[in-house]
Parts: C-alpha cells; sequence; structure tokens
C-alpha cells in the first residue's frame, strides 16, 4: 500500500501521536496485516495500529479467470454515454413496427404463456434496437409492454438505463428496484441504481449500492471500489460539517493537550509574572498568571481553567498582551478554532514581532489550514528575530518530517539540539527520523543515549518502544512501554500519558491476539484519560477484528466526536461509516453475509 496521507494537522507531536490519530493507525495496518473485514468495494484491513481499504478489483474465480455475470441487458455503466446492446441469448432480428404485438393489461389474459414469452422477446429486442438508435423514449414504450408481457428483471433493467439516458433518476431507482427485487444479486442494476442515487445526493443508499454489488461482483469491478471510496468521504463530510456547525468548541484529550505544550520549551514568563501574589487581584496580568499556573498542573480541570483564565486576562487588559494573545491563541486552536486562534496570534505578532513562540505557533495553525508556504514563511520571519532559537528549528523540522523532506528534519532537529540538549523531543524525533531514513542502527544508537541521558523521562522508553515493535521485538517493547508506565504513575500520576498503555495494548495484540488484555489496557486508558481519541479508535478496532461490527461502529462514531478538526473528524466517519455499511450490508442483503465472512477468512 501506499505511503498513508498526510496528518490533517500540522502539529506533529511525535511521528507516532500526530494530530491526526488515522495516520497513526494507518501506517501500522499498511504494514502488518491481520484480520480483514469486507466494507464496500474495499477490504478493510485491521492491523495491530488500526484499518485501512485495499483494492479487491483484481479478484478472480476458479481457474485464475475472472467470474462473469450471466446477465446480460444494456450496459451502460451507470452513465448515458454508452448505449451498447448485448442480450442473454441472441435474440431475433426485430420485427418491423407495424408487425410488432400490440399487448395491454386486457390482451395479456387472453395469452397463453408461450405467447407471452415470445412477445417479450419480440418486445425486447426492438427496445434494444431503439435504446441503439437514442431514441429513448420509444424504447421506453417497448421495455414497458415487454414487462407487461414477461416481468423479467432484465426488461427493468434495460428501461431504467433508458431513464438513466435522459437524466430521470428517480425512474431508473423505481425500475433498478423492481430489478432488484426479481434478482437480489443483480449487479448491474445495484450499479445503476447506485448511480441514480448518487445523482439524487441519497449518497448512503448509493453507499450500501456499490458495496453490496462489490460483494457479489468479487470485487473485480474498479469503478465500483472506486465509487464506494469518494461515498464513504462524500457521507463523512456531510455529516462531519453537521457535527462541527452544531457542536460547542472544547479542549481535546488532556493528552494532546500535554503533548501539544510541552513541544515548546519552558521559557521564564514576562518580568512582573513570576509570581501571582506581587499581582492585584482581579487585573489582566493576575489573571494571566493564574493561567500559566493552571496550565503548569497539567489536568483536564487545570488546562479547562486555563483558558478560561487566558480569556480573562484579555477582557480586562494586560501589560504584556502580546504574551497573553499568545496563550489566548493557543487555547482557541487546541479547541478548534484555527481562524479565530490565528486573529489572536497575528496581534500578538504585530505587537510584538521578538515573540518568536508566536510565528511558530501560527505556522503550525497555517500548515492545518493548508498553507504550507505560509508555515515556510513563517519559520524564516522567526529565524531572522532570532537564530539562535532551538524552538524554531525543533518545529521547523516538524515540518519537514510531515512533508516527508527527512534529511533536511534532521539536520533541524540536530540544529535545535546542538542549541539546547536538555529538550528530550529533539532527540526522540532525531532518533525516529532517522528511523524512517532507513538509518535503524543510527536510530537504535540514538535511542540509547536517550535512555542514558534521560533515564527518568516516560516519553523516552515510550517512544523507543514503538520502533521497537515496529521491529516485532515484542519482549523488548513491552519491557519499554512497561518502565514507561511506571514512571508515568510515579513522576505525574494526576497528569499521565495514556500513550504507553496503548502501545501495550496493541504490542500485546500483535504478538499473541490477547484481545482480552488489550481491551483492558485501552479501557484503564479511558478511564485515566476520557477523551482520548486514540485509545477509543484502538477500541474500536480491536472489536472490529474480533467480529463485534456493533461494538465498533459506536467506538468510531465516540473518535468523530473526540476530534478535533473537520479533517480528523471526516476520517474518524469514514471508518464509522464504512463499519456502518457492513451491517446495513448484512441485514439488507443476508444471503451476502456468509460470503463476506468467507472473503473475511480467506485474507487473514
Amino acid at each position: 500500500m501506499s505511503t498513508p496521507p498526510l496528518p490533517s494537522s500540522g502539529v506533529v507531536l511525535h511521528p507516532s501521536e500526530s494530530s491526526s490519530l488515522w495516520t497513526r493507525l494507518t501506517t501500522y495496518a499498511s504494514e502488518h496485516k491481520v484480520v480483514v473485514y469486507t466494507i464496500g468495494a474495499v477490504v478493510v484491513v485491521a492491523g495491530a495500529g488500526g484499518i485501512y481499504y485495499l483494492s479487491q478489483s483484481g479478484e478472480t474465480g476458479k481457474g485464475g479467470k475472472p467470474k462473469k455475470d450471466r446477465r446480460k441487458d444494456v450496459k451502460d455503466k451507470a452513465s448515458s454515454k454508452d448505449k451498447a446492446i448485448s442480450e442473454e441469448t441472441p435474440s431475433p432480428p426485430p420485427e418491423p413496427e407495424d408487425t410488432l404485438p400490440e399487448v395491454d393489461e386486457e390482451i395479456m389474459k387472453t395469452l397463453t404463456p408461450e405467447q407471452k414469452k415470445d412477445y417479450a422477446t419480440k418486445l425486447k429486442a426492438a427496445g434494444n434496437k431503439a435504446y441503439g438508435n437514442k431514441d429513448f423514449d420509444r424504447a421506453i414504450e417497448l421495455y414497458s409492454k415487454a414487462i407487461l408481457c414477461k416481468p423479467d428483471p432484465i426488461f427493468y433493467s434495460n428501461r431504467s438505463a433508458c431513464f438513466n439516458a435522459l437524466g430521470e433518476w428517480q425512474k431508473v431507482v423505481d425500475d433498478t428496484t423492481a430489478a432488484i427485487a426479481l434478482d437480489p444479486e443483480y449487479v448491474k442494476a445495484l450499479n445503476r441504481r447506485a448511480h441514480a442515487y448518487e445523482e439524487l445526493e441519497n449518497f448512503s443508499e448509493a453507499l450500501l449500492d456499490f458495496t453490496a454489488s462489490c460483494i457479489i461482483d468479487g470485487f473485480r469491478n474498479e469503478g465500483a471500489a472506486q465509487s464506494v471510496e469518494r461515498l464513504l468521504k462524500k457521507v463523512a463530510e456531510a455529516k462531519g460539517k453537521a457535527m462541527l456547525a452544531n457542536r460547542p468548541k472544547k479542549l481535546p484529550s488532556c493528552t494532546f493537550v500535554s503533548n501539544y505544550l510541552q513541544s515548546f520549551r519552558q521559557n521564564a514568563p514576562p518580568a512582573g509574572l513570576e509570581d501571582s501574589a506581587t499581582l492585584l487581584e482581579g487585573t489582566g496580568d493576575y489573571h494571566l498568571r493564574a493561567g500559566l499556573a493552571a496550565v503548569d498542573r497539567k489536568t483536564v480541570d487545570g488546562y479547562e481553567e486555563a483558558g478560561q483564565e487566558f480569556e480573562k486576562a484579555m477582557e480586562l487588559g494586560s501589560r504584556h498582551e502580546a504574551y497573553a494573545l499568545n496563550w489566548r491563541g493557543t487555547f482557541k486552536y487546541l479547541r478548534g478554532d484555527p481562524v479565530d486562534a490565528l486573529d489572536d496570534l497575528n496581534k500578538s505578532i504585530e505587537l510584538d514581532p521578538r515573540l518568536t513562540q508566536s510565528y511558530i505557533k501560527r505556522a503550525s495553525m497555517l500548515l492545518e489550514l493548508g498553507d504550507r508556504d505560509g508555515a515556510a514563511m513563517d519559520f524564516a520571519t522567526a529565524l531572522e528575530q532570532n537564530s539562535e532559537d532551538p524552538d524554531i528549528y525543533y518545529h521547523r523540522a516538524q515540518l519537514h518530517f510531515i512533508l516527508g523532506e527527512f534529511a533536511e528534519a534532521a539536520k533541524d532537529y540536530q540544529k535545535s539540539i546542538d542549541l539546547d540538549r536538555e529538550f528530550i523531543f529533539s532527540h526522540i524525533q532525531l532518533g525516529v527520523t532517522q528511523y524512517k531514513m532507513g538509518s535503524i542502527a543510527s536510530s537504535m544508537a540514538t535511542f540509547r543515549r536517550c535512555i542514558k541521558n534521560f533515564d527518568q523521562t516516560p516519553d523516552v522508553y515510550n517512544y523507543y518502544g514503538e520502533l521497537l515493535l515496529d521491529q516485532q521485538k515484542y519482549q523488548e517493547a513491552i519491557e519499554k512501554f512497561d518502565r514507561a508506565v511506571e514512571m508515568e504513575r510515579t513522576v505525574k500520576p494526576m497528569a499521565m500519558n495514556v500513550l504507553p498503555l496503548i502501545n501495550k495494548a496493541l504490542a500485546l495484540f500483535q504478538w499473541k491476539q490477547d484481545f482480552a488484555e488489550a481491551e483492558k489496557l485501552c479501557e484503564k486508558a479511558l478511564i485515566i484519560d476520557p477523551d482520548c481519541d486514540i485509545a477509543v479508535a484502538t477500541m474500536a478496532q480491536l472489536l472490529l477484528q474480533q467480529g463485534r461490527v456493533t461494538e465498533a461502529l459506536k467506538y468510531f462514531e465516540r473518535a468523530a466526536t473526540l476530534s478535533r478538526t473537520e479533517g480528523e473528524i471526516v476520517n474518524a466517519l469514514s471508518y464509522a461509516e464504512a463499519t456502518r455499511t457492513q451491517l446495513e450490508v448484512q441485514e439488507k442483503y443476508p444471503q451476502l453475509a456468509n460470503r463476506l465472512q468467507g472473503m473475511a477468512s480467506l485474507a487473514r
């Protein structure tokens, strides 16, 4: 599978914990296929790190030959452009119009079954000729008479092709529905109805039909497979926009906020803000200092309080307005409001161009909004202000990392280290970048030095464990995760980073298929940090791999509600819609359930 898409957010705290959860899950799954569930025209592969989609257009029947659909009707490929005709059996040449049988409901009562069959054949042949001549109205008339003689699914399907050519989408739906009622596994009718549903913007129904079609057709139809992927995105985007419009802004998980904030070095506050005791209560500076103190608590309540205090500081006015705007913009960004956050950072930069952290944060927001050139310009401007600020190099390295420019990223991480060797994340990211470049030995050496020099920092053990897990060194990886968990409990029990727990869950599943223990670890992570989207999505994929699809769907939907940005919401909802479609296919087409599970078994 190709390299996973870039994270939807510009913030990359660590490659294994980018703000795009779905990139993290996809990265592992693309290399470790464990259990496959067929969903739509793609296969959802559930690996120890998540699920992803694979095209199955190359599947064949016995003997390596593609299976053929025995039904043949007007082939429009769900488009009005193709008017060619092929038939189930060679039809006799159409008779002249004046010799075609006249039929209506009264005449039908007088005909024998053999006569009805004969009349239907002649009328169908004439309809095919009219269709080929693009005389769609006449073809509709003839197919309608053929249907009176014999309610055949091919006749309904052929008439639907005429309506398709005329763009009468509801009539296409009506006729294909009639064809499918007579033959539930009629692939052409399903594809044509799916296309009509899409034209009518009934995307969920279109997705369901394309999905069923692909399962029946053994995933040989690449167009249908692509349609499923397109429709998954359409459905997810529509639901995502509605979700964003209707939900209040809120901070993401404590884990996310902590990791974002600790990606910046802790600098001393401006003079006069060192101690709240020296500040007059009720002033803007008093609340600004209170916000900084709340941030230092590194708890859910602390972060909520911090955001409120920074708002109060700006309302009351601060002698350190640029600094206060920087912090208020930071929390607006974390709440998923990058546009308003940019306004604060723009004002902060105008008031104090020397505050390089404002450029860095603005760059990450621009990157999230898709403005990579703007982000690069902000880093360049920040360096003009202070070329010795190690944070600038660290975060510019993150930009290079996202773009796959690993050599440039490594240079910037090293420069950040040269300017400040005490910031652990520069070392961690350098080791991960070396790993991505294929320099495994250098990467492992970097992490061993990290453990020697930062032996009381749990993050070192957690991310070293991830690289060991990627190399399938399960026992060593779990030992590192256990060490990180124990240190998290000891060092900061009230603000514990739950990522080591989740990573251990993934390791136990990948190594021993220990679903029970993996679930317990995810549940423990969610008790500590209920809004941790990574824990929620990991639970979803663990349930999916056990065939507990209904439960998995609930977790995927919950992951969407926890996502910060529109891109992350759409990704989460795409997984949810794929899972929901699997359930709907099994409910609406029960005869396909066994086939679906059979495909999953073969792919294990």
